[in-house]
């Protein structure tokens, strides 16, 4: 069975949107991707799906049956899946075995932070065979107040301590940061979740009545020492590169070569084998699990990009599309100056055929 992410945040956090930029970016790979929509109430699915949960079971139904809410409804939603588990497992058989899939969630917490469902749905797909890494998306926004930061971290912890799978948390949107007002602080203090008692000055100011269960709850994350995050910019291709070099590390799919790669003489050909199971006998382990380097691997760089010099990075982006079309415009119009040179020596020799059989 297949690599894969199990794709999980709030409403509104960008999880569709991140999925198809994934997708999008792996077809440009040419790595091979399918996309699990396990959300019943999600109508408008912006990308290609595989699997689509709504042709087993969908939320309106379920709340006009029951007379159940929306949340409600939901968790009676994926009950009802991990009930029917095995019509999941053959739809996933019918997968290509390279096939890196995504599974899109819906946006109630509760799912990845107290429901037992999904947690167990996770399980079967572990014993199944799939290598999976958890995905958390969370708006980015949250971090220009101090008191949402934190529940955003309480959040995190709690989804990080429930799903038991390796974790990646995100901050999405980190594009539009900006609009909502400067940091209290530089980004990396956010992404690296350091001293939270700088925190204090700025929680007493907003919610002085609960200054210490604020300096509590922050004592509770830092004595974890498990949240961190990583930054996203869906529709920036080094931002989603770098997302996905995280991921295969924490996945262990970067130890792992491509079918097309032969096999060193003398050993034993896996190459029909699934991508779990396919040993990397060319694989350099310092490179694969040392640091990732990258345009946007050092959150500093993030930080210049999106929030420092924002303006001066986007006007020196759009000269270089610019370019990169003239030079387009220009190969185009060089193939067809090749063209047009062709057509006439070709009817030339076809009319001198002509005379030589006539003669």
């Amino acid at each position: 069975m297949p690599f894969g992410e199990l794709v999980c945040g709030s409403p509104g956090s960008g999880k569709s949107t991140y999925c198809y930029g994934k997708h999008q970016l792996f077809t440009a790979l040419r790595r091979p991707i399918s996309i699990v929509n396990l959300d019943p109430a999600n109508d408008n699915i912006p990308y290609p799906c595989a699997i689509d949960i709504s042709s087993l079971i969908k939320l309106e139904d379920v709340m006009n049956e029951f007379g159940l809410g929306p949340n409600g409804g939901m968790l009676y939603c994926m009950e009802y899946l991990e009930a029917n588990y095995d019509w999941l497992e053959e739809r996933l058989n019918e997968l290509d075995k390279d096939d890196y899939v995504l599974f899109d969630l819906p946006g109630q917490v509760e799912l990845s932070t107290n429901h037992p469902s999904v947690k167990n749905i996770i399980r079967k797909l572990t014993k199944s065979g799939f290598r999976l890494a958890a995905v958390h998306l969370c708006d980015a926004h949250y971090v220009t107040d101090a008191s949402k930061y934190v529940s955003v971290l309480m959040l995190s912890l709690r989804a990080m301590l429930h799903l038991e799978l390796p974790h990646i948390n995100v901050l999405s949107k980190v594009d539009l940061i900006t609009q909502y007002g400067d940091l209290d602080f530089n980004l990396d203090f956010y992404t690296e979740v350091q001293d939270l008692s700088h925190l204090e000055n700025l929680l007493n100011q907003q919610s002085p009545r609960y200054a210490a269960l604020n300096m509590q709850i922050c004592s509770v994350i830092e004595d974890y020492g498990l949240v961190g995050f990583e930054t996203l910019a869906v529709e920036d291709k080094e931002s989603m590169l770098h997302l996905t070099r995280v991921i295969d590390k924490a996945t262990g799919c970067v130890f792992v070569p491509p079918p097309s790669v032969g096999q060193p003489p003398d050993t034993v050909d896996a190459s029909h084998m699934p991508a779990t199971q396919r040993p990397n006998m060319y694989s350099l382990m310092t490179s694969a699990a040392g640091p990732i380097k990258g345009p946007r691997s050092d959150v500093r760089d993030v930080q210049e990009r999106w929030i420092d010099a924002r303006e001066e990075y986007d006007a020196w982006e759009k000269a270089q599309w610019r370019k990169e079309g003239l030079q387009v415009q220009e190969e185009a119009a060089r193939q067809k100056a090749k063209i047009r040179e062709r057509t006439p020596s070709a009817n030339t020799s076809s009319a001198n055929t002509g005379q030589t059989k006539k003669a």
